[in-house]
């Protein structure tokens, strides 16, 4: 069974940063794309993609919203993808899960608040 567990977030300062990760299971890891997306109060329900990486861990993109600030990396012999939240906005509060599209899986999130 196909398992990602989110883990990382937490209340930090605006200018702030943390390191998001997602541990995953039941699937040959090193194959796959991974995403991370974010829930916010902004977004309401909707899923906003905001980072992806390659098999291997050669290309990245970064989506417009977060560009400059985060950056999403990979381990393969940890199954660990990572997502490095730079500069953190009171705007980047929310959910904040990873996600492989074709294998439709999700993990549980992990909260993050940016808060003074």
């Amino acid at each position: 069974e196909v398992h990602l567990v989110e883990s990382g977030g937490g209340l930090v300062q605006p200018g702030g940063s943390l390191r998001l990760s997602c541990t995953a299971s039941g699937f040959t890891f090193r194959n796959y794309d991974m995403n991370w997306v974010r829930q916010t109060p902004g977004n309401g329900l909707e899923l906003e993609r905001i980072a992806w990486v390659s098999v291997g861990g050669t290309k990245t993109n970064i989506w417009d919203s977060v560009k400059g600030r985060f950056t999403i990396s990979r381990d393969d012999a940890k199954n660990t993808v990572y997502l490095q939240m730079n500069d953190l906005k009171v705007e980047d509060t929310g959910k904040y899960y990873c996600i492989q599209y074709t294998l439709s899986a999700r993990g549980q999130g992990t909260q993050v608040t940016v808060s003074s």
